[in-house]
Order: structure tokens, then sequence, then C-alpha cells
């Protein structure tokens, strides 16, 4: 049985590096468009309920490396001036927001609901920054179990999914004016691309509206990947300094002042990131069990729901009375 499911195992994980990268062949670019990051995830947890884990090492270390590798890769896409510039008036805003929400998942998560801590505050950062890949950065730098990540991120995915087909709908039926609901969508929304999805969905100037704020509120990455070190420190323990963070830092001056003659190697290296982003949640989801889903419990579905619901409504009764 051990043996079918390793072999099952490479199988998968062959078959989707495939599905992901034969995109880059002329022609094919949309034939493989089902291979997403909610279906690799749902197909890793598939894998481990059936199948048991028949590489156990070997799913943990590819799964941190590739996640800490992505996040540099992401930072190829990212402009620092240009979203720097567009974060500067609401720097009040997006301070209060980013810390805010991580103060309210700590009361939901750990107080109200009893969710373990790095489930908990994972949840939170995804709500906080930028969805999965807030989720990714902070993870390693937690020392995040893959049940945790996995929950966490499925969690994150579910809602993402959710809001963009829902917050289009709400949007105009308040009649929300194009950087109204641009500002609404990259503040409640988890991950870029689905509020890429959400603004293009609206209008193009949604479109350009939301994109530049979440971008902006992207960066928070850093600076809360560095209070997370310190935050979650041992005891006599020194912290332990998030490296693949700095890189990420790297990444974007690269990407803002040398290549920016030439975008497109930029935007080569974040989308061979994204991809390998993408297959990291195959990894994630197949390191849980049955044991570890009964043990975790619906408790972390429900935190992210109801803080997802807080700041959605939150920061649109801001945006309509302010």
């Amino acid at each position: 049985m051990m043996m079918y499911s390793r072999i099952l195992y490479i199988a998968n994980l062959v078959l989707f590096a495939v599905a992901l990268f034969i995109t880059y062949i002329p022609g094919l670019e949309g034939v493989c468009s089902w291979v997403t990051p909610p279906f690799l995830l749902f197909m890793g947890l598939l894998f481990a309920l059936l199948c048991g884990q028949p590489f156990p090492d070997f799913n943990k270390k590819c799964s941190k490396m590739l996640l800490q590798y992505s996040v540099v890769g992401l930072g190829f896409g990212m402009n620092l001036g240009s979203s720097l510039a567009s974060g500067a008036s609401g720097m009040a805003f997006t301070i209060v927001s980013v810390f805010g929400t991580l103060l309210l998942g700590w009361v939901v998560g750990r107080r109200l609901l009893k969710v373990d801590r790095n489930t908990s505050y994972l949840v939170s950062t995804g709500t906080a920054i930028c969805g999965g890949s807030a989720i990714a950065a902070v993870g390693p730098i937690i020392n995040a179990k893959g049940s945790e990540m996995s929950v966490a991120l499925g969690t994150v995915f579910i809602l993402n999914a959710v809001a963009l087909f829902i917050f289009p709908v709400i949007g105009r039926a308040l009649g929300l004016s194009d950087a109204d609901f641009g500002t609404w969508a990259a503040i409640a929304i988890h991950d870029t691309s689905s509020v890429v999805g959400a603004g293009a969905a609206y209008s193009e100037a949604a479109l350009e509206v939301a994109t530049t704020i979440k971008l902006t509120r992207a960066l928070w990455i850093i600076p809360v990947a560095i209070f997370t070190a310190f935050l979650f420190r041992s005891k006599g323990r020194k912290v332990a300094i998030p490296w693949f963070i700095l890189w990420f830092i790297v990444a974007m001056v690269v990407n803002t002042y040398l290549l920016d003659s030439v975008p497109q190697v930029g935007r080569t290296i974040n989308g061979i990131a994204r991809k390998c982003l993408t297959l990291t949640m195959f990894f994630i989801g197949a390191s849980l069990s049955v044991d570890l889903l009964k043990q975790v419990g619906i408790k972390p579905l429900l935190q992210g729901i109801l803080l997802w619901v807080l700041i959605s409504v939150g920061s649109l009764l801001y945006i309509i009375l302010v």
C-alpha cells in the first residue's frame, strides 16, 4: 500500500509541475488554467486523507524551501517607489488597519474561539495583509506546522473565492464609486489575485485603485515579519532573523532600479515564483491527516469568517462615512 501511495504522490507532483510550467509554451497558455492554488491545496488534502503521508520529511522540507524562495521571487513583481508613493497619503489608516486586524484576530481567535496560537496568527496575518503571500512569509518564522499552514491557507482561499463574486454585487448595490470600491476591495479581500479579479469585474478605474493600494499593503509583509520574529521568540533564545524577507526587499530594489529597462525579466521571475507558490499548496495540503483535521476542528474557519466580516463591514463603513 505504501509503495502505491509513493508512486501516486510522485505522479501527482510531476503532473502538477508540468501543468504549471507548460503555460510557457506558445499556444498552450490556457490549457492548464485549472491548476490554481485552491485546487492544488484541495488535491494535496485529498491525497493525504486517502493515501496518507508517504514522504513526510521530503514534503516538509520542500514546503518550507519553496515557500521562502517563492516569497523572494514575488518581490520581482513589485515596484518599491510606486508602492511607497501611493501609500504615503493613507499611511496612518494602513498602520491602524494592519495592526488592528492582528489585534482583532487575537481577540477572536485566541480569546473567543480558543484557536491554537500559530493557526490563529496565520489566519489573522493573511487577513491583515495579503492572504496566501503573507501566510507563506510568516509561517516559517513562527515554525508553523504543515497542518497549521494548510488550515490557514484553506480558510483564506475559501473566503477569497466568495469575495470575488459577492464584492462587485455589493458595491453596485450600494452605488460605490470606482475609487471607493477599489479601496474597499484592497483592504477587505485577502489575496492580490482576488483583489485584481474583483476590481476588474467592477471597472477599469476600480481595478487600478485596488491594485495600487493592495501592492502598497503587501509591503507590510516586511515589518510584520520582523515584528513576528520578536513576538514569537522563545525565552532565552535569540530572535531568528527572517533572511528570506530581507532578500524579498533586495528583489524589490533590484526590480525597481535595475530591471526597469527590462521589465519582462522581473515579470518572468515573479511568474515563476507564483507557480512555485502554487505548487507549494500541494505540499502543504499533503501534510495533513485525518487525525490532525480532527484536532484542528472548525474553529479556525469560524475565526477567518468572523474576522473577515468585521474587517469588511468596518472598512466599508469607514469608506462611506469618511
